[in-house]
């Protein structure tokens, strides 16, 4: 593909290059370097609990801090350049110290939800195998069960308020122990966050250590991340997206922006857990290196959470999902004082609903963007230009980026006709984490097959018309049938089962399970009891159905498309 099969190159801002020369920085080190250099002091994070409690931390602060910790990964718990080091926290400032020192210290960032099971835990330390991990009090009783596997020798803990100031801090803290009761017992070895940084500053010091010194080696090719996600099989995967992958995947997405965003100026809002793929490159990456002040929210639900947040800071810029959009739209005290400041807001993670786009547009006054992407595209592939925006497209594919639909056989299709989307570009990973045969099923001579069914329209914007793989999106987040069908199976209560994603007005999908009974007492209460013993809960079944037989084919496999084909016939959902 040349330059002149990039129709859609006509749709660029009159600033927007069509081609980005090589990454403005050698590693994510050297970008955050160079962020607290040029904004200091000026306020880079902010978190806001829903009762306006707050803590900040300045762009000094967070490059100061962030070179202690990764002195002590290096100097005292021993990693050395390429370990692993997992990172299990909500929206918080502890987040960006931890990611940002990690980086720093030469070592792969593996982001881990912190809401996950010990169970699932388990399954994704087990694949990354990290050498420390970085985790918030909240959920640390896990680790004992979730370590069983592959025992992580460093254990760093954080809180909800750390840096806040003394007296927010102490009340959050006491909230939770004695009120709540959200903080348990931590049954393992451990050090705390500030005192790891303590103990940093003290090797710094007395050393004169410059945490510069352990990227000094780096390349830009270097793995940064591994940022686990699913596939049709069920089984986690750990995508490796490079140094290069996301400070260039970052770039394109600023470069499309073009002049809607000024350098220094930007109030964010991070509604989006920062552990999720866009908000990690958009929102922590991108936002920091325009020297914004990005409101952290470490718990959108329920959506009041976000009115103080909405009413202390001038809010210019936000992302989030449809569900999110959709539900600020229905929210009394956001539709009677919409943010006056913003410039517009994007959507990524799950189908943009044209309707929630409109009303929010009639709301807020500004735009909703919808964009496209996936993990292993460090996310974004496509995204619509201000302006130019069209319902029902994902726009058009970013700056340095080919994009075609292609057949079973990898050939692109005649213009218009439905295709597999597939994409090349730099901001493409490197490939499965110890997985050469799901990288091969996934990429063909760099180009990155998606499952998802789209059409070019003839100037170059694209349209999602199906789904090739099983894969169910609820409120933005990936759920994969096998591995849910693999947890309820082992109910003594089951005989067989098969799930599905169904319409559903609140997530956008919800998960369904159709179940053919073993014993004839269970019930669906039983099986959303078993669900949550070992999956998140976005995970659980939400509907239950019980079927005498499931649809199956010639050889015994069981048919998901019948059962999405009579759902469809029949026009349920939830």
């Amino acid at each position: 593909m040349t330059i002149q099969d990039k129709p859609w190159t006509a749709f660029y801002g009159p600033s927007v290059r069509a081609e980005l020369p090589e990454p403005s920085y050698r590693t994510i080190g050297d970008l955050i370097r160079g962020a607290a250099k040029t904004y200091g002091k000026a306020p880079a994070f902010t978190c806001c609990l829903p009762n306006g409690m707050n803590g900040t931390l300045s762009y000094a602060q967070v490059d100061e801090m962030s070179d202690a910790l990764a002195i002590y990964l290096r100097e005292v718990a021993g990693l050395a350049q390429g370990d692993r080091v997992a990172i299990q926290l909500p929206n918080g400032l502890a987040f960006p110290i931890a990611a940002f020192g990690v980086f720093k210290a030469g070592c792969i960032l593996v982001n881990v939800n912190p809401l996950y099971t010990a169970e699932e835990m388990a399954k994704q330390f087990a694949d990354a195998e990290p050498h420390a991990l970085i985790i918030i009090d909240m959920f640390a009783d896990k680790l004992p069960e979730a370590m069983r596997g592959h025992p992580i020798p460093n254990i760093i803990v954080t809180r909800i308020a750390e840096w806040f100031p003394a007296m927010p801090r102490g009340i959050v803290g006491l909230v939770q122990k004695h009120w709540d009761r959200t903080i348990k017992p931590i049954e393992v070895p451990h050090v705390r966050l500030p005192d790891a940084l303590d103990t940093g500053r003290g090797r710094r010091t007395r050393d004169s250590i410059e945490a510069d010194k352990y990227d000094n080696a780096m390349t830009p090719d270097d793995a940064a991340c591994l940022q686990y996600t699913g596939g049709t099989t069920g089984v986690s995967k750990g995508a490796v997206l490079t140094h290069r992958n996301l400070i260039v995947n970052m770039e394109q997405t600023m470069e499309m922006l073009g002049d809607n965003l000024k350098k220094g100026q930007e109030v964010a809002l991070t509604a989006l857990p920062m552990y999720h793929i866009f908000a990690f490159t958009v929102n922590l990456l991108a936002f920091y290196w325009l020297g914004a002040r990005n409101v952290l929210i470490p718990n959108p639900r329920p959506l009041s959470n976000l009115k103080r947040a909405f009413e202390n800071y001038k809010i210019t810029w936000m992302s989030g999902v449809n569900t999110l959009f959709n539900g600020l739209n229905n929210e009394i005290w956001f539709t009677d004082s919409p943010p006056k400041h913003l410039k517009f807001a994007s959507a990524g993670g799950m189908a943009l609903q044209s309707s929630v786009a409109a009303r929010w547009e009639e709301i807020t006054g500004k735009p909703l963007i919808e964009g496209y992407g996936l993990t292993e595209s460090s996310p974004v592939i496509t995204f619509n230009p201000l302006g130019k925006s069209r319902v029902g497209s994902i726009g058009v594919p970013l700056p340095s980026t080919l994009v075609r639909c292609v057949d079973e056989d990898g050939k692109p299709v005649p213009q218009g006709q439905p295709g597999e989307l597939a994409a090349k570009g730099p901001q493409i990973m490197a490939g499965y984490w110890n997985k050469p045969d799901e990288t091969a099923k996934t990429m063909h001579d760099g180009w990155l097959l998606t499952g998802d069914i789209a059409v070019m329209d003839p100037d170059g914007y694209f349209r999602i018309v199906d789904r090739k793989k099983d894969m169910v999106v609820v409120s933005g987040f990936n759920v994969y049938p096998n591995e849910i069908e693999e947890c309820l199976s082992k109910h003594p209560g089951i005989l067989e089962c098969a799930v599905i994603g169904v319409p559903d007005e609140a997530s956008g999908e919800a998960v369904k399970a159709f179940v053919v009974k073993r014993d004839p007492g269970l019930t669906t209460a039983d099986i959303r009891a078993h669900s949550k013993q070992h999956l998140t809960g976005y995970k659980v079944p939400k509907l239950v159905e019980f079927r005498d037989a499931l649809p199956k084919s010639n050889v015994g496999k069981i048919l998901r498309k019948d059962l999405r084909a009579e759902e469809l016939a029949n026009g349920k959902g939830a």
